[in-house]
């Protein structure tokens, strides 16, 4: 289940996702590394929210690799957590885009993560590249601009 909110700063896309046996450890907790995984998930329904995935920005020869990530754990998820991930884009970077996230335990609205990921765009040759038009256009007529 997907849905689009506005948060106190900009408009967020919230995904719901259930912590699987498989993301956790012996304890039951959260391994740290699957933030990042839940992270990409965020910003890929966003983009789905949109109309766009992934998949068709790439068949229009555009990549968005990671060039940096960071993660504020605050709480643990556990196995069985219903999370939500919250998705966002920060409109001050102009090269490329930066991406801010909240992780919250569903049953309590109880904060887990933050944290953002930016990524430059490139092309098929896998040169930096300005951003293009298109993002820019849908992010800021769906007000995440």
């Amino acid at each position: 289940m997907s849905e689009n909110v506005k948060s106190k700063s900009s408009k967020t896309h919230r995904t719901e996702y259930r912590v699987i046996y498989g993301d956790t450890d012996n304890m039951g907790v959260a391994y740290h590394a699957n933030y990042l995984r839940w992270f990409e998930i965020g910003r890929a329904e966003l983009f789905r929210s949109l109309g766009m995935t992934y998949k068709s920005i790439e068949d229009k020869g555009f990549y968005l690799p990671v060039s940096e990530a960071y993660c504020k754990f605050i709480n643990s998820a556990r196995y069985d957590d219903l999370i939500i991930v919250e998705a966002g884009v920060d409109g001050s970077m102009r090269a490329g885009i930066k991406f801010d996230y909240r992780i919250l335990r569903q049953t309590d609205e109880a904060e887990l993560v933050q944290g953002f990921t930016t990524h430059a765009y490139m092309n098929v040759k896998g040169q930096v590249i300005r951003p293009p038009r298109f993002i820019r256009d849908i992010l800021s007529e769906n007000g995440y601009l």
